[in-house]
């Protein structure tokens, strides 16, 4: 797995859940975040790739970056 590039301020754990609790608890932990802050997701869920880049075009957060390890996918979002 490649090191971020980009530093997060809070991060959630979302493993074992599928679409779309991960995707709920990043838009609740979005909502108790200030603008610019990035929030780290990590999940198991392969379609939280997809998800999560369609949930930053319909939120209006900035996706700054994902990354795959061996089982796991995470989310970098940048709250607008």
């Amino acid at each position: 797995m490649s090191e971020p590039t980009v530093q997060a301020h809070r991060e959630i754990d979302t493993r074992g859940l599928n679409c779309p609790l991960p995707i709920l608890k990043a838009k609740k932990a979005l909502a108790e975040m200030r603008s610019g802050e990035v929030l780290k997701v990590v999940a198991t869920d392969p379609g939280s790739v997809r998800d999560f880049q369609a949930f930053a075009r319909q939120s209006g957060n900035e996706l700054v970056e994902q990354t795959r390890g061996a089982d796991e996918f995470v989310h970098y979002l940048k709250r607008r």
